[in-house]
């Protein structure tokens, strides 16, 4: 019996995120989801079919998940010192964190996640 196996190189290079669009802007308030308030439904799968995309990211998927960043941003940027991303807000903040280098907001909430991640 012989079997043949096909492997094939990807036609295109992997994609990078989507170049971030809206604007940055600060915002403080002083209490985050610590005390159970809504958190960004985020659907898994927009997720992993961006992560296992060769070449364009689907129009959809794209602007599914550019919502979804910009409502997670945005409550990170409501609650700074306290908000706190739940497992499926971490996926999408970290596949997008390139666009957040350098912003202490950004490295804060990472390390809430992983601080309360560690604990739980």
């Amino acid at each position: 019996m012989h079997i043949e196996m096909v492997l094939s190189e990807p036609s295109m290079a992997y994609p990078s995120p989507p170049s971030f669009t809206g604007s940055i802007s600060s915002k403080s308030y002083s209490v985050g989801n610590m005390g159970g308030n809504q958190t960004t439904n985020v659907d898994g799968r927009a997720l992993d079919i961006a992560r296992n995309t060769e070449g364009d990211l689907d129009p959809s998927v794209r602007e599914y998940l550019e919502s979804a960043l910009n409502d997670i941003w945005g409550r990170i940027q409501q609650h700074p010192d306290s908000y706190l991303l739940s497992k499926d807000e971490f996926a999408v903040f970290n596949f997008y964190i390139q666009r957040f280098n350098g912003l202490q907001e950004a490295e804060q909430a990472i390390a809430r996640y992983w601080h309360h991640a560690q604990q739980g």
